[in-house]
């Protein structure tokens, strides 16, 4: 019976080890070398929710609270969008291997084309998303939105532990 059971096993080994909705992608940048997009401290104060359906109800990002207004590119990449969506100044930053982030309430003086620099301050934070002032923060892969903490270095690595001793 045990060698009925390995495939099963297996199995269950490779799905716990593949990355969930919001896990943690296969660019290089989820080493967690972006910086925070606001200044400490930055309390995360609604989390990632993936959506159940691409259409579904979920929390496309994070919020982080802020002291300050100044927001900055978390790593290097180019503006790909810069404007109002509905009633909201939002930013976007392509950044290599597919992945693009963005910022709202954000108001700037950047434009698509843009080049910025990790570090580089890219706007100005506007009231208006939660009842204290806070960033949206969203990143997307090939995409698909994913947890902005997975850039960030705030989700460790899975570690797969032995079964059974010996």
């Amino acid at each position: 019976m045990p060698h009925r059971l390995a495939p099963a096993l297996l199995g269950l080994l490779v799905l716990l080890a593949a990355p969930a909705a919001g896990g943690a992608p296969a660019s290089s940048a989820s080493t967690g070398d972006w910086r925070w997009p606001v200044d400490p401290p930055h309390p995360v104060v609604r989390q990632y929710l993936a959506p159940a359906t691409p259409y579904g109800a979920g929390h496309r990002g994070i919020d982080i609270g802020s002291a300050g207004t100044g927001v900055f590119a978390p790593a290097d990449g180019i503006v790909s969008f810069a404007g109002v969506v509905v009633d909201r100044p939002v930013l976007s930053i392509r950044h290599p291997g597919g992945i693009v982030s963005s910022y709202e309430p954000v108001q700037s003086t950047l434009k698509a084309g843009d080049a910025v620099s990790r570090g580089q301050p890219i706007g100005t934070l506007l009231p208006g998303h939660c009842t204290a002032l806070c960033l949206h923060f969203g990143v997307r892969l090939d995409g698909e939105y994913v947890s902005p903490l997975n850039y960030l270095g705030e989700i460790p690595r899975s570690v797969l532990l032995p079964t059974r001793e010996g």
